[in-house]
């Protein structure tokens, strides 16, 4: 038996190494030199393709290496399945078999995500209509779709990819998905701690088990980036508060056997917790160490603040380069005394080399005018390298709301070690909007908007756009473009030109009506990095039109001086805003201030009005909120202020809980007619929706309003003020904002019209 085994390799040696040599004959061929180069085959591909990749031409001498390196190089052009060379005689023919190509992609079952989303994830992995097709690209395909399930926390997708040839050597591929349902969080442990509950870190995650609004928030999904966006957190928890050797030891991730469910197990080691003994400076720090001391924010006698250290650090470089050191290395290096859990913080500086900026490249803006970004620069080119010019600069930029990113980067000169160059890097966003909008109140019911707007009119900088809106109250039409570089100090320059028909809010209706139509100029002046004073004048008419259950205020101030007012107003302001966010903020402060005088015309009058808004975030859940707003007018010439300038207080926006715009006096009809002198004051408790986790777009809030309208002959009394306290709804939906609120008044006259629940919300498509 063995001897026939052995037999039996021998004679299976003997047939592969036949196969070979016969092989080696077949392929060998003798050197020629080459008359002529064909091609056969080709249905797409360009014959030019071909002769460029081939390492032999004609007049050349072909052998055996070069049609080996011949195959090679027109494999690897990955368009080819089969590549075969011939001759006949002195003629070299190249047989090729090309790939079919791509024809469409289409995706079937598909509902967590847009086809787009999908077909765009498939062009990174190189698999689009006319590329060629190649199985294991598609298998990348399969594998790159089942990811983007996972991230979704779909673990159980299953993807099916079908491949139908088509006439002309095309395919078309067809991805069909059956989803399945999420994996939801099921539990979340740490393990190890013992200074803060287990409830107590888990309220920082993001990531949760779920409630009954987790069809919203999706909270209870489980996703790597915000698991270790939470683990982040829960770092930042701990070294702020003294855990200065605090460690995330391990993170277990277990999906059930159906990948229905999911457990997260976080293992940490707190450590001891230490106090600050003292912050010593070492290094090199230009001879000013007290400058340098005024910016240590670390207090010794307190428990070690991360955050603290790390400002410091931030604080000090950044000090370093208003003085041209941009290479500055500030590190803070603990001593830790473990027998008395105290630890003291040496900053040690090493500044470096001094160095000027040599020039300023700006990449990224492919609509966007240079001379747009750079005219917002505060470093200059040939200058000395300053941190906090440099910083201003990018702030500059961002400000401008034509980039979705703007970074900064310092790059060493090769060859000047006293030299950088700041590369500015952006990425543009769209800044033209065509908008058709809706929106409903409760005060206005139903109101219609029209808007087109550019806030970058050709990579200018500069800005128009015309606004419509058909409210039943306020009906507008404004155009109206800005030019914020009017002079090349940066003085901005707006033109407006609009018509505005409104009436007071007042239930009982009526068609009477006050049109104001005019134009305007106003100039924006910047006083300093953060403040803008604006100021300007126009012509403004003001007609008052009958109508039925008009007013006799407005009757007796026509009669008098007229249904017609034509009013030359220069008006005068200021703002600032340096809030988180103008949608959803948190902290931060906001101020505005707006003036108009009516210095010539039938009118003569001058009305101002102040607004201060102060959020204080008490954690990450919670805010505090305050906001106060006071208007004033006075009538000039020997003349009553003009009724058709009055404020209105009431409803959403002012005291919530009476009907809008129904404070204040009233005319001897009974009607509304606000007035001279408006007083706002509110503060606002907002907190997460239950069962929304952290989702600061979706919050309830509680509330307390007080305010009202005086007359211009009325001293302004704190005890007729109208307060009211009541709760709220804040959601920045996908149809727009809605704010809702259900209000109690709590001090309220006789006459007053009270409408507790009142509502707004408004869309765009």
């Amino acid at each position: 038996m063995k001897k026939q085994i052995n037999r039996f390799g021998v004679r299976a040696v003997s047939a592969v190494a036949s196969m070979w040599f016969v092989a080696q004959a077949a392929w060998a061929v003798n050197p020629f030199t080459v008359r002529d180069i064909r091609v056969e085959g080709l249905q797409r591909v360009e014959p030019g393709t071909i002769f460029a990749s081939l390492p032999v031409s004609v007049g050349d001498t072909y052998n055996d290496e070069k049609g080996s390196a011949a195959i090679r190089a027109l494999f690897a052009l990955g368009l080819f399945k089969d590549v075969r060379l011939e001759t006949r005689g002195d003629v070299l023919v190249v047989v090729v078999e090309e790939r079919p190509t791509v024809a469409d992609v289409d995706f079937v079952g598909t509902k967590e995500f847009d086809k787009d989303t999908l077909k765009k994830a498939m062009r990174e992995v190189g698999l689009t209509e006319g590329r060629p097709f190649d199985k294991a690209l598609a298998d990348r395909a399969e594998q790159e779709l089942k990811r983007q399930y996972i991230n979704r926390s779909l673990y159980g997708a299953e993807v099916v990819t079908t491949v139908t040839p088509i006439e002309r050597n095309r395919v078309n591929l067809t991805f069909t998905v059956i989803e399945g349902d999420p994996a939801r969080i099921k539990d979340i442990h740490i393990v190890g701690n013992a200074a803060f509950s287990e409830s107590t870190l888990k309220d920082l995650f993001d990531l949760d088990t779920g409630g009954w609004l987790s069809w919203y928030t999706k909270s209870d999904r489980y996703s790597r980036a915000k698991l270790n966006a939470d683990l982040e957190t829960l770092r930042s928890y701990y070294l702020t508060r003294g855990y200065l050797e605090f460690r995330i030891d391990s993170t277990q991730v277990a999906i059930s056997p159906d990948k229905q469910s999911i457990d997260i197990t976080v293992n940490v080691t707190e450590g001891e917790r230490f106090v600050v003994s003292s912050v010593k400076l070492e290094g090199n720090y230009l001879n000013k160490d007290d400058d340098f001391k005024s910016l240590i924010t670390i207090k010794p006698g307190e428990p070690y603040n991360a955050d603290d250290v790390a400002q410091t650090t931030k604080a000090f470089t950044d000090f370093f380069g208003n003085f041209g050191y941009a290479f500055a290395r500030v590190e803070a290096v603990p001593d830790i005394d473990r027998a008395t859990n105290r630890v003291a913080i040496v900053l040690q500086a090493s500044p470096s080399r001094r160095a000027s900026v040599r020039r300023i490249n700006i990449s990224g803006n492919n609509r966007t005018r240079d001379e747009v970004i750079r005219r917002e620069f505060r470093q200059f080119e040939a200058s000395w390298y300053d941190g906090d010019k440099i910083k201003l600069s990018r702030d500059r930029v961002d400000r401008l709301g034509y980039f979705t990113e703007v970074g900064v980067e310092t790059q060493e000169v090769s060859g000047s070690p006293d030299q950088v160059d700041l590369l500015v890097t952006v990425a543009e966003k769209p800044t033209g909007s065509l908008q058709l909008g809706a929106g409903f109140s409760s005060a206005e019911k139903v109101a219609l908007s029209f808007s087109i707007k550019q806030e970058n009119v050709f990579g200018s900088g500069n800005y128009l756009g015309v606004d419509v809106n058909t409210s039943k109250y306020n009906r507008t039409l404004v155009l109206s473009t800005t030019n914020p570089y009017f002079t090349q100090d940066g003085v901005s320059r707006t033109v407006d030109l609009y018509y505005r028909s409104s009436k007071p809010y007042e239930e009982q209706g009526g068609n009477y009506q006050l049109i104001t139509e005019g134009a305007s100029v106003r100039f924006g002046v910047p006083f300093s990095e953060v403040d803008t004073v604006f100021f300007g004048g126009g012509l403004e008419r003001t007609e008052i039109k009958t109508g039925t259950n008009i007013p006799a205020a407005y009757l007796a101030y026509a009669d008098q001086f007229g249904y017609t007012s034509d009013t030359l107003p220069l008006t005068l302001g200021w703002s600032r805003d340096d809030r988180d966010s103008a949608l959803v903020p948190n902290r931060g402060r906001f101020q505005r201030l707006n003036s108009e005088w009516g210095i010539a015309g039938d009118a003569r009058y001058l009305r101002a009005n102040y607004q201060f808004q102060q959020y204080v975030p008490l954690s990450k859940q919670y805010t505090l909120a305050f906001n106060s707003e006071v208007g004033w007018g006075k009538g000039f010439s020997g003349r009553p202020f003009p009724v058709f300038k009055n404020f209105y207080s009431g409803g959403l926006g002012s005291v919530r809980g009476f009907e809008q715009g129904t404070l204040g006096p009233r005319d001897v009809t009974g009607s509304s007619i606000g007035g001279p002198k408006k007083i706002t004051l509110n503060a606002e408790f907002m907190t997460p929706f239950p069962g929304a986790g952290n989702d600061r777009t979706l919050r309830l809030f509680g509330f307390w309003d007080v305010g009202n309208v005086y007359g211009e002959d009325e001293k302004v009394s704190f005890s007729e003020m109208r307060s009211s306290v009541g709760v709220g709804l804040s959601w920045i939906s996908p149809v727009g904002p809605l704010r809702l609120a259900i209000a109690n008044p709590i001090r309220k006259f006789a006459g007053d019209k009270i409408q507790r629940l009142q509502f707004q919300i408004g869309t765009s498509f």
